[in-house]
């Protein structure tokens, strides 16, 4: 069984070597940023890209979109669109040859509906149409006039933000950046990279990425990633993480108790250990490491830990909070760590 599974897991790891590459034949450079969205894809999580205006966010979704044999579907997110426009909502419809059975409501689909659902600048609408995606992103289905609908799988979200225009935008509430699995931010080129951009998108048409993997692969890759060994060390490493993140635990560090208002919780926790599993899995190894976990601790806590009015007054990130997390907090414990010094 477990010649199998390592085998398996070889498999898995040939496949998204093979879809990343596929995705580089089009997004030049961001490595780093398709690394963290395959840990979204494969530990079935939604992804939310931040970035300034121009750095390929929209295209590397709709790449990779053309990657996957899945229905894809994006939402333009204005201030004017209403919950009606993500979800959808039933119309009166009438049969012209049945004209005596009158008129009927029909479900109208929405674009949520999608399996690959691309919420374009999510924080330009308002919350009321931002909490449409609430139940979607947690449930993985929608209500319409009292009926649940379920959405097919796999679905995945993945929203971009533009973090430098503030006015007709509606910053997302903590509890809808929670639905987020990973939160991306996406760099701006290095010379060379925006050299290549250049030469790419001022020249003739580029032709499609194949298709790599469809419903099935997708299904079958996040089923696997489910199955990544974790130890109870490691567990136990990122419980401490998310705790010492809470300035109002004892082990929590300096800069967490002046800087920090909120830290994560118990999704932050699940969070890291499914991304670290991801990771792993992407890695073609069977057992989640300590590196593992400190790894996606960036992507997936920034959003959600919340600063305190002297942190954000001093300038201080909630990424240089989480570089101090991993300072503090060992990956073995005290009497370990003595134990082996006496050795």
């Amino acid at each position: 069984m477990m010649d199998n599974f390592e085998g398996r897991l070889a498999s898995a790891a040939s496949t998204i070597a093979t879809l990343k590459a596929a995705v580089g034949q089009v997004i030049v450079g961001q490595a780093a940023v398709v690394d963290q969205v395959m840990w979204g894809l494969v530990a079935g999580g939604h992804i939310l890209l931040e970035g300034a205006p121009g750095l390929g966010k929209t295209l590397l979704v709709r790449t990779l979109a053309q990657c996957l044999d899945l229905r894809f579907s994006r939402i333009q997110f204005t201030p004017d669109l209403m919950p009606s426009d993500v979800v959808g909502t039933n119309v009166l419809v009438m049969d012209p040859a049945q004209r005596a059975a009158g008129s009927m409501f029909a479900l109208q689909r929405g674009p949520i509906f999608g399996q690959i659902v691309l919420a374009d600048e999510i924080n330009r609408a308002t919350p009321k149409t931002q909490s449409a995606l609430l139940e979607a992103m947690a449930e993985h289905a929608v209500t319409i006039a009292g009926t649940r609908h379920v959405l097919e799988e796999p679905f995945f979200v993945l929203a971009t933000e533009n973090p430098i225009e503030m006015e007709g935008t509606y910053p997302l509430p903590e509890a809808q950046l929670d639905r987020f699995l990973l939160k991306v931010l996406v760099p701006n080129p290095s010379e060379d990279e925006m050299c290549e951009v250049l030469t790419r998108t001022t020249g003739r048409g580029q032709a499609a990425p194949p298709r790599v993997l469809g419903k099935d692969g997708v299904l079958s890759l996040r089923a696997m990633c489910r199955e990544v060994a974790i130890a109870e060390p490691v567990v136990r490493y990122a419980a401490k993480l998310v705790r010492a993140s809470d300035p109002a635990t004892p082990e929590a560090p300096d800069l967490v108790k002046k800087a920090i208002r909120y830290g994560a919780a118990v999704r932050g926790a699940q969070s890291l250990v499914l991304a670290a599993k991801a990771v792993a899995l992407c890695e073609g190894r069977a057992h989640v490491s300590f590196a593992d976990i400190a790894k996606v601790a960036r992507p997936a806590l920034r959003h959600r830990i919340i600063r305190s009015f002297e942190g954000e007054a001093d300038g201080v990130t909630t990424d240089a909070t989480i570089d101090a997390l991993l300072a503090a907090v060992p990956t073995r414990p005290a009497n370990v760590e003595r134990e082996g010094a006496r050795a």
